[in-house]
């Protein structure tokens, strides 16, 4: 497996412009669909932008829009992950989840809630009431009043499932250029000519896959855009390890029209998770944190969760979200410009990747012979999940770098050798978890710095950055 350097002459079928989780996704799609495949990345690593900060969710797709593009492709990532990700060792953890009513009018909700679950063909959701709550979920508050109770929803590893997706797909043949913003480009009637910071690159067919700048892209390329992104900002509190005995399920609340609420959750690291914030700013770049906010959220957990007051919280992040105007995903097909617009992927693009990688392959007019399934190769992913085995558990794994997270030698040393090694220090800790439990960095930080050191396209440097689960 490589990560060669195009050729500038060289064509390519289709170039993905942006290696978010959609993009990493769609660019294993379109290779094992048969197409040569080039993935752009403005930053030095994948996952820089939206994708490096969610819930880490598996969604059913209970609580969807009926009939939507979102629905069915939720639907499908969904059950393309179930097939795929023991083949490439990523984990799963099956929680379930909860809708939590806290007030009679939230109550009165559920009903509609449950008919909708049914009507998106997640059947086995239903009503449980306060006792039945409290029998699943005893360290929640009591005035928990009941729930729609949704079996299927779980969680995963949110940064191992993208590189995943896009280590399989340089194993038959895709190529990345980080660093590669795209700066211009033009289309001839048959070829797109794109000019990066990287360099000039070919292709038939462009696949807009930018995120937050998926607006910008289509206004610079194809004169206007045909939507805009108002990105939503969404702050983060992660409690300590100790906190994840007090809950078993996912607790959602019951959604508004502007958005799903805050949630309350496990994370396959261990922790114990609330958030996001719904906040609109303008800046697509700086997601800051407000320590009112995030006080807030740690008191919204404590008044579900009683037992959480006084826990430690391990780290606060914020993440943006690619919004649109309006709700929908926004992808689009620009008839005689050979080019897929795939923009407004909000909180459900992680379970959703998969199934929007499908749906644009049918938009898409190429014809290619599709790669065999019996001769797929699949990459074995390292596992960072807590309820799995742990490197730092098998022998051989020569020191422990990070004891928050216990983080071994052989694992730094594995993804800094890998054949899509991290290009800074934020993909390090991705692919590692170093310097993302207690202490942030402050111990291990150092002996990580020593072991990268010349190995990151952007080497490490003082600070942490906060996308801590």
């Amino acid at each position: 497996m490589t990560n060669s350097t195009p050729h500038p002459t060289e064509t390519h079928d289709v170039v993905v412009i942006g290696a978010g989780v959609v993009g990493c996704a769609m660019a294993r799609r379109f290779t094992l669909e048969g197409a040569r495949v080039l993935l752009l990345e403005k930053s030095p690593d994948i996952l820089s932008g939206a994708s490096k900060g969610n819930s880490a969710i598996l969604h059913t797709g209970f609580d969807a829009p009926r009939g939507s593009v979102e629905l069915a492709c939720m639907q499908a990532g969904y059950r393309e992950y179930l097939e795929i990700h023991r083949k490439m060792s990523l984990p799963l953890l099956e929680t379930g989840a909860m809708v939590v009513a806290w007030n009679e009018d939230d109550l009165h909700k559920l009903q509609g809630i449950i008919e909708q679950a049914h009507d998106n063909g997640v059947a086995d959701v239903k009503f449980i009431d306060r006792a039945a709550v409290r029998a699943l979920e005893p360290h929640l508050a009591s005035d928990a009043l009941g729930a729609a109770q949704v079996p299927g929803e779980f969680l995963i590893d949110p940064w191992s499932a993208p590189l995943g997706y896009l280590l399989q797909a340089m194993l038959h043949g895709a190529q990345v250029r980080f660093n590669a913003q795209v700066t211009g480009g033009q289309f001839d009637g048959q070829v797109w000519s794109l000019a990066t910071t990287a360099g000039a690159v070919k292709a038939r067919t462009v696949i807009n896959c930018a995120g937050l700048f998926g607006d910008y892209l289509e206004r610079d390329l194809l004169g206007e855009a045909s939507f805009s992104i108002h990105p939503r900002k969404g702050q983060f509190v992660v409690f300590d390890k100790a906190a994840s005995r007090y809950l078993g399920n996912i607790i959602l609340p019951v959604p508004n029209e502007r958005t799903k609420g805050i949630v309350l959750t496990k994370t396959v690291y261990g922790n114990l998770l609330v958030g996001p914030t719904a906040e609109e700013q303008d800046d697509r770049v700086h997601a800051g944190l407000d320590s009112a906010v995030l006080q807030q959220l740690v008191d919204a957990a404590v008044e579900r969760i009683p037992a959480l007051e006084g826990m430690p919280v391990t780290a606060t992040y914020a993440a943006l979200r690619p919004a649109s105007e309006k709700k929908e995903y926004r992808i689009r097909k620009v008839e005689g410009k050979n080019w897929i617009t795939v923009g407004g992927i909000r909180s459900t693009g992680l379970t959703a990747a998969l199934g929007i990688a499908q749906h644009v392959f049918g938009l898409y007019e190429g014809r290619h012979t599709p790669l065999a399934a019996h001769a797929l190769q699949w990459p074995t992913l390292p596992n960072l999940a807590e309820h799995l085995t742990r490197d730092y558990q098998k022998p051989g794994y020569g020191e422990i770098i990070c004891h928050c997270e216990m983080v071994t030698l052989r694992e730094i040393n594995a993804a800094l050798a890998s054949a899509l090694p991290p290009g800074d220090f934020g993909g390090l800790k991705r692919r590692t978890r170093a310097c993302m439990g207690r202490c942030q960095g402050f111990y291990c930080g150092a002996r990580v710095a020593q072991l990268s050191a010349d190995r990151l396209a952007i080497p490490l440097a003082t600070g942490v950055c906060h996308e801590s689960h």
